[in-house]
């Protein structure tokens, strides 16, 4: 399986043989320093095994006596109007609790020179001596803004490995990432129309009037490759809106988030429902650092400098989960519309009729065409307290757009350009995607038939890859 490219999302360990003592080892690490989550996590389980024998639509005032020890005023019970039961976390007062473990939070820093170098990032623990320099700081530690500022503004070393507190043994490893070649300045688009690049996967950089917005950041190193890209090198000295559309791990990723903190003014995210499965982004981003975001609703508009951002509702791609957490945006800069529709599946196409009854003709459109998707437990399995049947499981996606829904959207927005982005295909994108497309991929060749499509009706219709630059 470690050899088959084709397995790399699988569900094991992405070590050989020769690591079960350090895989070991971590594992009895874990489970003794994080005793206190375990603990959590059964009484998660407990409760949910217990409210339905308990709550038949009387009063639940009686059973918060009999909640596990451990979700002891952390929950409230509640019922739908049709007397379901279920409970939701006070996530503000879980921050503040002992279960927010900031001695959890670490960075591993490491040289990346190639494409397809980093191994599959759900399967692989973090193993000492992998050649990684760890900082075991939290995320939120204003030394690490100091360290991603000297990718544009120099300082010494002494400087930074006091402000991280490294020394010792670490010292001469962390000092590799370091050196005294001056990086190109800031890229910052200066034109009169609007200027967008394709970073990749779902990020796009929007520029007009000296107003930057940034959505879904994962962007690339700098380094000799077979294909071009941008990457950080290439974006603005400040960024103005980030917007995060979703919170699965290649369109939210601190990896990225991180080093850009000190450059963002605002951030953006979906309005979200609570619970397990659908955390407010806003609460987890300020905790690590980020003090200036804003939540958004669906048809919610957002004043910007030069124009506008909308929140759009966003279907499917997470498993018929009750998930708020997610959201197309819809840009407006220099009375041109730009809408990044992110993994959105067009599984009710009515929604789109209203949308553009709302908003008008959509200029560009960016769409996400990964029409198989995970099963529902490749990526939420570990928040069920209950094994789900596995025909159940496949019956539920992780998948946006194919074909059929595409055009569709394409029908009702009339866009005069369409991108299909969000593919997971860039080759320094495999250890978050684990996406290994053939020609013969269904993804391929639905997005292949809507880019002919659309070229056939006269719409300028294209597959992003790794780079690209577009100017209205």
């Amino acid at each position: 399986a470690l050899r088959n490219p084709a397995m790399m999302g699988g569900p094991f360990i992405n070590y050989d043989a020769s690591r079960v003592p350090a895989v070991r080892a971590l594992m009895e690490t874990t489970a003794r320093e994080q005793a206190e989550m375990v603990a959590l996590a059964e009484a998660i389980k407990e409760l949910d095994r217990l409210l339905p024998g308990e709550c038949c639509g009387y009063s639940l005032e009686q059973v918060y006596p009999k909640i596990p020890e451990a979700l002891r005023g952390y929950v409230e019970l509640v019922y739908d109007l049709n007397n379901n039961v279920s409970f939701r976390f006070v996530e503000g007062l879980l921050y503040l609790s002992p279960y927010y473990k900031e001695s959890s939070q670490s960075i591993a820093l490491s040289l990346v020179d190639k494409d397809g170098a980093r191994p599959f990032i759900f399967s692989t623990p973090r193993l000492r001596g992998d050649g990684h320099v760890y900082l075991n700081l939290p995320f939120r530690h204003a030394g690490l803004g100091e360290l991603f500022k000297m990718k544009e503004t120099p300082q010494t070393f002494g400087h930074i490995a006091e402000a991280l507190g490294v020394g010792g043994v670490d010292e001469a490893a962390f000092s590799r990432f370091f050196t005294e070649e001056a990086p190109p300045p800031p890229d910052a688009y200066a034109g009169e129309g609007v200027r967008i690049r394709y970073f990749g996967h779902a990020c796009i950089l929007i520029e007009a009037g000296g107003t930057s917005i940034l959505s879904d950041p994962v962007i690339s190193y700098d380094y000799a490759a077979d294909v071009s890209r941008y990457t950080f090198s290439d974006l603005p000295e400040h960024i103005d809106y980030v917007f995060l559309t979703h919170n699965h791990q290649d369109h939210l990723m601190f990896e990225t988030l991180l080093q850009l903190r000190h450059k963002i003014k605002n951030i953006i995210v979906p309005k979200s429902g609570g619970g397990m499965a659908d955390p407010s982004l806003k609460l987890l981003l300020q905790v690590v650092g980020f003090d200036n975001v804003r939540e958004i609703d669906e048809m919610e508009t957002i004043r910007v400098e030069g124009g506008s951002i909308t929140g759009v509702p966003f279907f499917g791609e997470h498993a018929d989960l009750d998930i708020r957490t997610k959201m197309a945006f819809l840009v407006r800069m220099r009375d041109r519309l730009i809408m990044c529709a992110a993994d959105s599946n067009n599984i009710e196409p009515r929604l789109y009729e209203h949308v553009r009854k709302i908003v008008g003709k959509v200029d560009v459109l960016f769409l996400g065409m990964e029409c198989e998707g995970a099963p529902l437990n490749w990526m939420y399995g570990p928040l069920l307290t209950k094994p789900m049947a596995h025909a159940m499981d496949q019956s539920r996606r992780l998948d946006g757009s194919n074909y059929e829904k595409g055009i569709d959207i394409v029908d009702k927005l009339t866009p005069e350009q369409v991108y299909v982005y969000a593919m997971g295909q860039e080759p320094w994108l495999t250890f978050l995607t684990s996406l290994h497309y053939t020609e013969q991929s269904p993804p391929i060749v639905d997005s292949d038939k809507l880019v002919a499509d659309c070229r056939g009706r006269g719409i300028v219709g294209e597959r992003l890859y790794c780079s690209k630059e577009i100017f209205l």
